[in-house]
């Protein structure tokens, strides 16, 4: 019975981080980033919601990924501990080289968060689309360099 509850420990683990962690690795490596970069371009580039609702996403990860590592630490045996922090290691080293601004994936997961957020229409529709030649057009034909937007390789 200890090795299966060991082993839903671990998925346990595994899925705390990719839940958890992952979001804040995302928000502190790709979203802060790339709205800082649209804001420096342009002020209305992106709305001041797009940090709020970010910063709010931060502050609830960090509360219910907080609580339940303290659950784990305090109420269970050292073997769960073990087997919760085992899977949130294997889950951490899997997500911590692909979480970065010019990983396509990031970047899309990006557009699909912070589209709402763009009060141009027409630059709105594309970057839900996840068109990123027509992003590039479009800021040209804004007259915004488009710095901000990662070369993918």
């Amino acid at each position: 019975m200890d090795i299966m509850l060991s082993g839903v420990f671990f998925l346990g683990g595994f899925l705390w981080t990719y839940l958890f962690l992952r979001q804040l690795m995302f928000n502190i490596m790709v979203a802060h980033p790339m709205i800082r970069k649209m804001n420096g371009l342009q002020k209305d580039l992106i709305a001041s919601g797009a940090t709020k609702y970010t910063i709010m996403s931060d502050a609830v990860c960090f509360v219910v990924a907080g609580l339940i590592l303290f659950l784990i630490i305090h109420f269970c045996k050292l073997y769960m501990t073990l087997s919760f922090a085992g899977g949130a290691v294997i889950a951490f080293v899997c997500l911590v080289f692909r979480i970065k601004p010019t990983n396509k994936a990031m970047f899309d997961l990006f557009s699909n968060a912070y589209y709402r957020f763009i009060p141009d229409d027409e630059l709105r529709t594309i970057v839900y689309n996840k068109d990123y030649g027509k992003i590039k057009a479009r800021l040209k034909n804004m007259g915004i360099r488009e710095t901000f937007l990662p070369e993918f390789k």
